[in-house]
């Protein structure tokens, strides 16, 4: 679908609305435009000099038609308006959820700043083309098309001279409208590359401030904004040079009119009331004329927003639900690798993995940076999907289920910790929004958490910050965890989520675990021996493949990749010691 088949379906959602606002614009032009034609009957009254009450009717019949035709056109614009506005929202609604649909790997090759300023800036563009633009669009049409009429019927030979003026006009829309699409996109665009830069150095403003990157960073805005404001003036000389000229035909019309109409009274040819007649429905025409350049823009712009917006909606969501899905029933069967392979762009980063973690039971998965570990977790709940292979959950193949029933079984805490900017009651609750206040403090104290939510200024309604960026790294990978063991979900995953808790803290957490895991099917992966010893197997995972399996006595006396792993965090732990 292109950008303006969308915008046509949006349209059609509406299009009562925007009939009966067309049908008040209808009537707005029609009671506007008989006004000059009245005024040339009461000029022939005057010049035939009839009685006085010929004339006051044409007088009131001006004062009426003035009148209605201001009242339906507030109508018109308050319906159009308003029909605008609505699908704005319907738009912005349909791309977030759109948005929410798309796989991870979707956000890993975009810029988030250009996702918001599109979010944002090219809605808004949509909203003012369907609003005031389509307005426009109808009433200038109009206006040509009623003036053509009576003009015709009054005098075809002027008709004529102000259509051969008016040829013009299209000249110029031909002219200027390729011009107008092509900078709106740039200024568009430009205007995400800002956003993008702003959102990356607020994220990482830390970053920022550490590497001493203030001035360059700023630098590097003022270059964009500096492109941003050629851009933006490219785009209003544009703007502004169609105005001028629709300025400059208007008079140059009036020009014609005054000395051909002059010189065919003095032929006979016509009347003064004829004459006066064309020059008012001239001025009539004036502000649909001067407001051809301004709805011009807003079309380009907006076609251009639509076309932005529709590369967005183009991307069709790589993870769905199976067209016929199978519920989950069987959650006694565990968790199934069977000859998963997986790689991101042709890279192979999971080759041929295969286990099996029984229902109940704890799998712990150990190995080297970069091994495999966390995009393994990341396909269980179809985060991203296997590139062959497959992956049973209670018995049946997770493409077979439904998203919602698979990721609602599992609860996931992942090795980066991800907060939002809400209290630490909300965050928590976010993967169980009914959990009484008496279960989230019971799920702090598992995480070890509670003691020091408790000497918060507002305790479990403390606002956390973006990210989290109030709480420490600990205490972030805790709330995590705590979220997680809250959902109260049948699977747990659980990657590497105490690295930035001390030993003393994660040993408490583990002393409470076991009554938590109890029943619960775990994989577990960690950095930490302490944390991988209480697994029922261990999977040791080395360029994405698994090299050795077992407990954790058996693989120390196996002597290989997880022996000396074990022996290298001892020397660490025993140096931090010292």
């Amino acid at each position: 679908m292109t950008g303006i088949g969308r915008l046509i379906d949006y349209l059609w959602r509406y299009w009562r609305r925007y009939l009966v606002g067309g049908v008040c614009l209808i009537g707005t032009t029609s009671l506007l435009m008989v006004v000059p034609w009245w005024v040339r009957g009461a000029i022939d009254v005057i010049e035939r000099g009839d009685p006085d009450s010929e004339l006051g009717g044409y007088v009131l019949l001006i004062a009426l038609a003035a009148a209605g035709g201001g009242l339906l056109r507030g109508v018109a614009r308050s319906i159009i308006f308003n029909a605008g506005r609505n699908v704005e929202y319907d738009l912005r609604n349909d791309l977030f959820a759109h948005l929410e649909k798309l796989p991870l790997g979707y956000y890993q090759a975009q810029k988030t700043g250009d996702l918001m300023s599109r979010a944002v800036n090219d809605i808004n563009a949509v909203r003012m083309l369907l609003g005031p633009g389509f307005l426009n669009l109808v009433n200038t049409p109009l206006y040509l098309v009623y003036a053509a009429v009576f003009m015709f019927a009054m005098n075809w030979q002027l008709t004529l001279a102000v259509g051969a003026c008016l040829t013009l006009l299209a000249l110029v829309f031909k002219q200027f409208r390729g011009r107008i699409r092509r900078a709106s996109l740039r200024v568009q665009r430009q205007m995400s590359r800002m956003s993008a830069h702003v959102q990356e150095n607020l994220s990482g403003m830390h970053v920022v401030k550490a590497y001493v990157q203030a001035e360059p960073q700023t630098a590097g805005f003022t270059g964009m904004n500096d492109e941003y404001q050629v851009r933006s003036l490219d785009l209003a000389r544009c703007r502004g040079m169609i105005n001028p000229v629709m300025v400059a035909l208007h008079g140059l019309t009036v020009l014609v009119v005054l000395w051909y109409g002059g010189w065919l009274i003095m032929r006979e040819q016509s009347g003064v009331a004829d004459l006066v007649a064309f020059i008012l429905y001239l001025n009539v025409l004036a502000w649909p004329m001067a407001a051809f350049g301004w709805m011009l823009s807003l079309l380009e712009r907006g076609r251009a927003a639509m076309d932005r917006l529709e590369e967005i909606f183009e991307v069709e969501p790589a993870i769905a639900d199976p067209e016929h899905p199978v519920p989950l029933r069987d959650k006694e069967r565990g968790i199934e690798f069977d000859r998963v392979s997986f790689g991101y762009n042709g890279d192979a980063v999971l080759k041929d993995v295969s286990f099996e973690v029984p229902p109940g039971r704890k799998v712990a998965i150990v190995g080297r940076t970069g091994a495999g570990k966390s995009t393994l977790t990341h396909l269980i709940p179809r985060l991203h999907d296997v590139t062959s292979g497959t992956i049973r959950m209670g018995g049946v193949d997770v493409r077979s289920l439904s998203l919602e029933d698979l990721r609602g079984a599992i609860g996931y805490a992942p090795q980066d910790p991800f907060l939002f900017s809400t209290s630490i009651q909300d965050n928590l609750k976010f993967g169980d929004a009914h959990a009484s206040e008496q279960e989230v403090r019971r799920v702090l104290d598992v995480a070890d958490l509670e003691s020091e939510v408790e000497v918060f200024p507002d305790g479990l309604d403390t606002r956390v910050g973006e990210r989290g960026i109030t709480l420490s790294g600990g205490q972030k990978q805790r709330a995590t965890l705590a979220r997680a063991i809250l959902a109260n979900p049948d699977y747990l995953i659980l990657d590497d989520c105490l690295s930035s808790v001390d030993a003393h803290t994660e040993q408490r957490i583990l002393d409470s675990f076991e009554s938590v895991l109890k029943g619960k099917t775990c994989i577990i992966i960690s950095h930490r021996m302490a944390v991988i010893q209480q697994a029922d197997e261990i999977l040791v995972l080395d360029d994405g493949r698994i090299v050795e399996r077992g407990d954790h006595e058996s693989l120390l006396r196996a002597g290989g990749l997880y022996a000396r792993m074990y022996r290298r965090q001892q020397m660490s732990d025993e140096l931090e010691e010292l």
